[in-house]
């Protein structure tokens, strides 16, 4: 793989990772707290200890509560109702409570209930990502998007071959293949084809940057599209081979951009534009998913 220049990360001594989630990505502009909605095998709850406070998708301002190695925002809401009340939706995770009960109180609830938490954010994100890409009947004709544009899959080949021009994945099976076999192929070269595409935008981007990442690897996270460790090591998501090669871009700019800022700050969000001015635009499509494919 192609290296750049020395990177500059800015946190490469709390070996923290910097998470691109399925849905709820603050804006840019503001400066939320790493997420990431895996629980921590050794959950310590920290209440207090928060740095700026991130924004919802809608302005809302969030609170966080440190969770082990984890940081969760959440939506406060006072009532008059007598306990602590617990919603999940797509925007994440809301607290609703008494208006006496402290925020100690709250927090310490929150971490007896962070495994619940969790599981249940991963299952919205579960959804996210089903919305995002059709359901494919796998059998001779089967149709997918590869990079924003639909390709047919044809059995029968005598050996593997795509032909770019016709939009055609042909692959060596029968033509009464097992639906399983044939979508354990089409993902493997789909994986492949990811590999050799995000390897190539990341030295692009990279090099614009002046930034030098450690190694990168594909991911089948269900809550996250992309990560970048302090220590330089990135992972992408393996389904972003389906979207616009401008999505990969966003997410792949985003990524790199955490070896300068481990953090979602202005100057992160400037930092992704200097290297990619279109984000905003990728980033919208990437949220609101193809509809068209």
């Amino acid at each position: 793989m192609q290296k750049s220049p020395t990177p500059r990360p800015t946190a490469a001594l709390d070996n923290r990772q910097l998470d691109l989630p399925l849905f709820a990505e603050p804006a840019p502009g503001v400066a939320p707290a790493s997420t990431s909605p895996a629980p921590s095998p050794t959950p310590t709850p920290a209440p207090g200890s928060r740095g700026k406070a991130p924004l919802a998708p809608d302005g809302t301002r969030l609170r966080t509560i440190a969770l082990g190695v984890r940081t969760l925002p959440y939506r406060l809401k006072r009532s008059s109702r007598k306990s602590i009340g617990f919603a999940i939706d797509g925007s994440g995770l809301t607290i609703t409570a008494p208006r006496w009960v402290t925020i100690a109180d709250i927090e310490t609830a929150i971490a007896e209930k962070q495994r619940w938490i969790f599981a249940k954010l991963a299952e919205w994100q579960t959804r996210v990502e089903q919305r995002a890409l059709p359901r494919v009947d796998w059998g001779d004709g089967a149709e997918l998007p590869f990079l924003g544009k639909p390709i047919t899959v044809k059995l029968g080949a005598s050996v593997l071959a795509f032909d770019e021009e016709m939009r055609v994945l042909a692959l060596p099976l029968p033509p009464h293949a097992d639906s399983q076999q044939i979508k354990d192929r089409v993902t493997g070269w789909l994986q492949g084809e990811a590999t050799r595409v995000f390897g190539e935008r990341l030295a692009v981007y990279a090099e614009k940057l002046g930034v030098a990442f450690r190694s990168y690897a594909l991911s089948s996270a269900a809550t996250r599209w992309g990560s970048c460790s302090s220590e330089g090591r990135i992972r992408l998501n393996w389904r972003l081979i389906h979207f616009p090669l401008s999505v990969v871009d966003y997410v792949v700019a985003h990524e790199l951009a955490h070896l300068r800022e481990m953090n979602h700050s202005p100057r992160f969000w400037h930092t992704v534009e200097s290297i990619f001015p279109e984000f905003r635009e990728a980033r919208r499509a990437l949220k609101q998913c193809p509809v068209e494919m």
